[in-house]
């Protein structure tokens, strides 16, 4: 219908980035205030503040149950959460650059993160354990994703190329060139 039905107020900087939970009932906001909010769309609330992260926020990702999100931050991190409390159940640490994309796997096992440093990781979703550093581009990581079956990770970059590797192996199996500039989503 086209109706809006809340406006969330809360930050006190721009929102740059949002995600839905799959079940329709969450959105997170990222903002440049350093904090992500989830609202409750039912009843248009605020439910958590999410604060740690001292850079800016500009990636967040719901698993597929709904009960973890991940926040991507300037400050080189990304933070895993528990939804139901808001509380921060692990800090992943071995970015050098800003996070520029997170996202976990279909059955919310890992977590892939991309980053200015020009690498993505790979992550355990449950330990909050480092498993790989997937390196290979020449520039900024901008966006990473999973296949369906969280067996493959595709990478787009400011090189102008993008790349497929083995979630299992950690190797790249397939180099994507042929772009004249950067690509900056891959899904």
């Amino acid at each position: 219908t086209g109706k809006c039905y809340y406006t969330f107020r809360g930050h006190s900087a721009e929102i740059v980035c949002l995600s839905f939970n799959l079940q329709s009932t969450v959105v997170a906001t990222g903002s440049m205030d350093t904090t992500a909010k989830l609202w409750d769309i039912e009843k248009g609330e605020e439910v958590a503040t999410l604060r740690g992260h001292s850079g800016e926020i500009i990636a967040l990702s719901f698993n597929t149950t709904g009960d973890k999100i991940i926040t991507g931050s300037f400050d080189h991190t990304v933070a895993v959460w528990d939804v139901s409390n808001g509380r921060r159940l692990h800090t992943l640490i071995g970015h050098r650059g800003e996070i520029s994309s997170a996202q976990f796997n279909w059955d919310c096992s890992l977590i892939v993160t991309g980053s200015m440093d020009k690498t993505c990781m790979l992550w355990n979703a449950v330990t909050g354990t480092h498993l790989a550093t997937l390196a290979g581009h020449r520039h900024e990581v901008l966006d990473v994703c999973f296949d369906y079956t969280g067996q493959r990770i595709a990478t787009a970059s400011a090189d102008g190329s993008a790349r497929v590797y083995d979630a299992q192996t950690k190797k790249c199996i397939a180099k994507l060139e042929g772009h004249e500039s950067e690509i900056s989503k891959v899904g």
